[in-house]
């Protein structure tokens, strides 16, 4: 009989121990209460089985008094307490200190008789039973009982039915450990002869109180300093669980929202309709992507700003809470900021096309003056800048190469800065009619690293540097060939820039098929063999499709030309 005793201490330590670990400051104190006296009174029990004299049993049974006196009150305590029901500070206070004048009759129950009038010592199948008749004292101690089962029984059911903001799966909870002791306190012996369940029973409450406590930190959200701010304050604050059952919210949320007001706790908000367009959008929003975690929300002249964010209880995310500020007077300052921004980008962006206009007229002057120096017909810029817009939107509709829009319109920008180095050329050597000498094509051949240069010193400290790179390595590589045999570092194929691999497709066909004083405009076909040769010698054979289906606009483009010159 004593291991039934042995076992009920050893449990209910094991789950004192549990709840110590998990304990958080906002813990209810009566359930710290509770878990601190089931031991004790347990391990009355332990003693009690095992005394082997009268002044033994009889001492060691005023320790199990203690769940009797003190553990049924503070369970009605506790009941008060997480229903929300306030009392009186008298009521415990009287309460307890009944317990104690009862508990300290029993200690000192030799001198009175008034809780026992005579006791019998016994043991029975190896376990001590005191067999008593009780006194004046111990009537008022089972009425105190009494009065504290029905106070809780009657808490309990009213805020089940009047309190939408207690959990009734706590009250469920609550009710369990105050049936289960009271009916184990007065028949425990009754259903198993020799017996008590009395221990059994505090110690399945200790049970129950676990799940209790770890539902606390879903339930209390105004005992932490965090949770305390938003209570007081200006931010409303709402909780809800995984599933999507509401939990609770402070006064500032339900003046922002007072269908809250209708909403249970333990039940769905989409219960409730006027949630779907709110609280219910937000959180499967945030559900969906947790970086859509913020929303505006508008009610009557005000604007309130949404925050979604998980409910943390200091170990585990436990649910969302939504935290709802009022936004209005930044948003009133965000629109004024806005509006005096949106003018000033219009008048910012007008100053700056109007600059961006004359740097680039400035730049087509320049390589239009280098241009007349040389001894073509003139339009070369012109007319390159044009085969590089057909071949690049070729390539940009494959999406082979993977050029961006703003590539492409830099590349075109750029192209009619190809030559500008030919500045730096001596006459003598850029307007010869006939074929260079080798030291003659030697100072030619430099115009291409000093036109990278010319271009670098232009565009230096520009704003755009992606199109001052790939200005200056059009410039730079347009005469680089994909053998290798280029100029003026020999590059060889990936090696070189794919916007000059374009630019010198387009270069060379402009140069063939164009009329210069030194020679005749040479035919399409012609001039489409010799690009074709040049397919992955001159040119990189990559481009080869791309400039077949540039070719037709190509030839489209310079007839139309040669046309209107005619």
């Amino acid at each position: 009989m004593t291991l039934f005793y042995d076992l009920a201490f050893v449990i209910s330590l094991a789950l004192t121990l549990v709840y110590v670990c998990m304990w958080h400051k906002h813990f209810d104190v009566h359930i710290t209460l509770v878990f601190v006296l089931v031991p004790v009174t347990n391990l009355g029990y332990c003693l009690f089985g095992r005394a082997q004299v009268f002044e033994e049993a009889l001492a060691v049974n005023a320790l199990t008094y203690i769940g009797g006196c003190y553990l049924l009150p503070i369970m009605m305590l506790t009941v008060f307490s997480l229903c929300h029901i306030r009392l009186s500070r008298w009521i415990p206070v009287g309460l307890l200190g009944l317990s104690t004048v009862i508990f300290l009759f029993r200690v000192f129950n030799g001198a009175s008789g008034l809780i026992y009038t005579s006791v019998v010592f016994q043991r029975t199948n190896g376990v001590a039973t005191l067999i008593k008749t009780y006194g004046p004292v111990h009537t008022v101690f089972y009425a105190m009982i009494f009065a504290c089962f029905l106070a809780s029984i009657g808490a309990m059911i009213y805020s089940y039915i009047r309190k939408k903001q207690v959990s009734r799966k706590l009250i469920y909870l609550l009710f369990l450990p105050v049936v289960f002791s009271m009916l184990s306190f007065f028949g425990g012996r009754r259903l198993v002869r020799d017996i008590e369940l009395f221990p059994a029973a505090l110690t399945l409450a200790l049970l129950i109180y676990l799940i209790i406590a770890h539902r606390i930190c879903l339930y209390d959200i105004s005992d932490t300093a965090i949770d305390s701010l938003v209570q007081n304050g200006d931010t409303g604050f709402i909780s809800v669980d995984f599933d999507l059952n509401y939990l609770g919210s402070n006064a500032t949320a339900k003046a922002i929202l007072p269908e809250l007001n209708e909403l249970t706790v333990d039940r769905l908000v989409a219960h409730n309709p006027q949630m779907r367009g709110t609280v219910l959008a937000w959180l499967e929003a945030f559900q969906r992507d947790e970086a859509d975690n913020t929303a505006l929300f508008e009610r009557g002249a005000r604007i309130y700003q949404i925050q979604v964010s998980y409910l943390f209880d200091g170990l585990h995310n436990r649910g969302y809470q939504i935290f709802i500020t009022d936004d209005t007077p930044d948003r009133q300052y965000i629109n004024l900021l806005d509006t005096f921004n949106a003018e000033l980008k219009r008048e910012v962006s007008e100053k700056t096309a109007h600059i961006v206009a004359m740097h680039d007229n400035l730049i087509l002057g320049m390589a239009t003056m280098v241009e007349s120096r040389d001894n073509s017909t003139g339009g070369h810029i012109r007319r390159t800048s044009e085969g590089v817009r057909l071949l690049t939107a070729e390539i940009q509709a494959d999406g082979a190469f993977a050029l961006s829009k703003e590539f492409c319109r830099n590349l075109i920008k750029a192209a009619p800065m190809h030559d500008l180095g030919k500045i730096a050329v001596d006459d003598a050597v850029l307007r010869k009619p006939g074929r260079f000498t080798p030291e003659e094509f030697e100072k030619m051949k430099a115009h291409a690293a000093e036109g990278a240069r010319i271009v670098h010193e232009i565009l230096k400290g520009t704003d755009d540097p992606e199109f001052q790179r790939i200005a200056e390595n059009v410039a730079h590589y347009h005469h680089e060939r994909w053998d290798g045999s280029g100029y003026p570092e020999g590059l060889k194929g990936a090696e070189i820039p794919i916007e000059a691999r374009i630019m010198a497709i387009a270069d060379v066909y402009d140069a063939l098929v164009s009329k210069r004083v030194y020679k005749e405009s040479m035919p399409f076909d012609q001039a489409n063999d010799i690009i074709m040769e040049g397919m992955g010698r001159h040119f990189d054979e990559q481009l080869l499709p791309y400039y077949l289906r540039a070719r037709p606009k190509l030839e489209a483009y310079y007839s139309a030309l040669n046309a209107a010159e005619a």
